[in-house]
């Protein structure tokens, strides 16, 4: 424990209990709580909200949730900043990285309180899909026609199938841990190849070539400048027509205009899709009713006990910090 007690700045939306889980575990640290947050905001929406401008921020010396991007930047005392997202593509910039690193403070996010929903969410979606499990209950909820040979010669065995993952980030390696006993044909892509990837993984240079023969194809891209429309028509026109899309990155990385043409063209055979642009999907979008699309409302990182996972993440994280010790999910 520092002989001085730090000050922590919270901005997430956190219920009760999680709130009460903090200041038991902060211990005799000062804990400052945001009042600058809607009320209206919950603690998965704040999640994807850039925090507002706090005059509470200037008194921290660490800061856990989505705090102010230009406060971080130009806050000397702040030596640490601790996400409640995997993501953190807003502070992912040039001048983030030269603030922090000039007063050598840290920024940690939590991937790993996400990558296991997202990886099983992702893997229920390849699943769910083989076995015609949303068309099947498509049928439910319209005709009840009972097209047993139909879906059953449409279900496939996912071994010797092919997938292609779009990054290879803490979920893409959990996934590929998980579809192990399918014993898939497996590759990723990802901006730089270290050559130590559990799967053949190449630069997306090479991408095209390996649409060509995917059966899956899962975007796990984060949002970025980088990856803004990466997936575009030309990639989609690639895809053959029994293969399928899924995707759990986010909505910015595809073009959507042009998935719902190859959609609505029959040209593969279906899509998933967890994150859309923009999030909620308006209720008349065309992806809706697209045909063999099927859409989760942003849910793939969900779990019953999300909150208090990310509390103790910090919290563990925490102790690291008063040890001198590496932080977990440091990102600069």
């Amino acid at each position: 424990m520092p002989a001085t007690p730090l000050t922590i700045y919270c901005n997430a939306k956190f219920p009760d209990h999680a709130i009460n889980q903090l200041k038991q575990g902060v211990g005799s640290h000062r804990l400052l709580l945001s009042t600058e947050i809607p009320a209206s905001a919950g603690g998965s929406a704040l999640n994807l909200t850039a925090g507002t401008a706090d005059p509470l921020l200037a008194e921290a010396d660490i800061a856990f949730g989505q705090p102010n991007t230009e406060q971080v930047i130009e806050l000397s005392r702040l030596r640490w900043v601790h996400l409640t997202t995997a993501g953190y593509t807003r502070y992912d910039t040039d001048a983030m990285r030269t603030a922090l690193r000039a007063r050598n403070a840290a920024l940690t996010n939590s991937s790993m309180v996400y990558d296991e929903p997202c990886a099983e969410h992702a893997m229920a979606m390849i699943l769910a899909m083989a076995r015609q499990l949303p068309q099947s209950h498509d049928e439910q909820d319209g005709d009840r026609a009972w097209r047993s040979a139909q879906h059953r010669i449409k279900s496939r065995l996912l071994e010797g199938q092919s997938i292609v993952i779009l990054g290879f980030g803490a979920i893409a390696r959990r996934l590929i841990e998980l579809l192990a006993p399918y014993h898939m044909k497996i590759s990723a892509i990802r901006r730089h190849v270290k050559g130590n990837e559990s799967v053949p993984t190449y630069e997306w240079s090479k991408l095209a070539e390996l649409l060509a023969d995917a059966d899956h194809i899962m975007n796990i891209l984060p949002a970025a400048a980088s990856t803004e429309g990466a997936f575009d028509a030309k990639l989609l026109a690639l895809l053959k027509p029994s293969s399928y899309f899924y995707n759990i990155g986010r909505g910015t990385t595809v073009d959507q205009a042009a998935l719902v043409q190859i959609l609505n063209a029959r040209k593969i055979a279906g899509a998933y899709l967890d994150v859309t642009d923009p999030e909620p999907l308006p209720k008349d979008h065309p992806l809706w009713t697209a045909p063999n699309t099927y859409i989760t409302p942003h849910t793939a990182g969900g779990q019953t006990n999300e909150v208090e996972s990310l509390v103790e993440h910090f919290l563990t994280n925490l102790k690291r910090f008063e040890n001198n010790e590496p932080l977990n999910d440091r990102v600069i």
